[in-house]
């Protein structure tokens, strides 16, 4: 497929994502849409949230340009239709964060749209290709959709993230595109990684901001009906799920963890790999490092298990699962490596 128009949509989405917050922090600070630590927080300072909502404005807009541009030979009406079905999403699950920041939600109102996004959105992709109409589908399309908002949700809880996430599991899914012929997951992929790249300078500068509810929504919306579109369209399940893999297995575990302890699995907590990594000595960056060092080992094997023979299937497979245990294992590797040092440092 032809060069400049993914170039186009990818300055779209990156200038507006970059450009807007210019606008948009001054009216954010005025209304006092702020983050208030809380017990789930590894903040300690009220933080402007709902940054996301330029994050909101500059994905659609890069993925509505992408509609309008040359999909390539072979791809039509069913491609432009796809890219409009998360282009609705997104703006669906982003203004049920944008409420959620600004009024708040009950957790069952919350659930219900999540799911009611999750089931429009599947039964949208069935329609669009005659081929996809099964039923069945739908409820568990919902699911998918509704289940990484909140992934993506429960993991933003740290600086750069979730924009690093955005950022590989965009462009991974824009080489799956490439790789299998489906120029609209090019431009989808694109769009997500540049929106959420022109967001991390303003996360990770001196006078930070965060996405809020709004971005990490919108961030878990765009990826999950993505992944379930290319699914559907018979993309390699490797190249789908891989990316998204470290959240969650960290999400999972997490849940799995506090449930067998008799926690209140809802309840605020700083339990999730990332937290305590922060926890025991790493700053935000440096446990961002750890998740998107996982993420593109585990994507890249993913890569590789898809175009290889089966013995190169089980191996990247088993490679895959080490990867997945030893970021598991980080907090309490990198916490022995600080108390060794700290001993060292005593007895000189």
């Amino acid at each position: 497929m032809a060069v400049l128009p993914v170039v186009c949509v990818g300055a779209v989405a990156f200038a507006l994502a970059l450009l807007l917050p210019l606008l948009v922090r001054p009216l954010l600070s005025r209304a006092g849409v702020l983050d208030i630590p809380s017990a789930r927080s590894s903040h300690q300072n009220p933080t402007i949230r709902g940054m996301g909502i330029t994050t909101a404005v500059a994905l659609p807009a890069a993925l509505l340009a992408a509609v309008f541009l040359p999909l390539g030979e072979g791809a039509g009406g069913q491609a432009r239709a796809t890219l409009l079905v998360i282009v609705l999403v997104a703006v669906c699950a982003a203004a049920i964060g944008w409420i959620e920041d600004i009024r708040g939600l009950a957790i069952k109102v919350r659930a219900a749209l999540q799911l009611g996004v999750g089931a429009a959105a599947t039964g949208a992709v069935a329609v669009i290709d005659p081929g996809r109409q099964q039923l069945w589908w739908i409820p568990a399309g919902a699911i998918a959709v509704a289940a990484y908002i909140n992934v993506t949700n429960f993991m933003d809880g740290i600086d750069g993230i979730s924009g690093m996430h955005g950022l590989l599991v965009g462009a991974f899914y824009a080489y799956a595109g490439l790789l299998t012929g489906h120029p609209w997951l090019v431009y989808a992929g694109v769009a997500i990684a540049l929106a959420y790249a022109g967001f991390l300078p303003w996360n990770l500068s001196r006078r930070k901001v965060f996405l809020g509810d709004v971005g990490s929504y919108l961030l878990g919306a765009a990826i999950a009906v993505t992944a379930m579109a290319a699914f559907l369209a018979q993309v390699p399940a490797e190249y789908i799920f891989s990316p998204v893999l470290i959240y969650l297995v960290d999400t999972f575990v997490t849940f799995l963890r506090r449930l067998l302890a008799g926690e209140r699995w809802y309840a605020a907590h700083r339990q999730h790999v990332y937290q305590r990594l922060t926890i025991v000595g790493l700053s935000h960056l440096q446990a961002t490092g750890v998740v998107s060092a996982a993420t593109v080992v585990v994507s890249v094997l993913g890569i590789v298990a898809a175009q290889g023979a089966s013995v190169v299937q089980v191996a990247a497979t088993i490679a895959c699962v080490l990867v997945i245990l030893l970021y598991l294992r980080t907090p309490t590797l990198f916490q022995r490596h600080f108390r060794r040092k700290a001993a060292a440092a005593e007895t000189v």
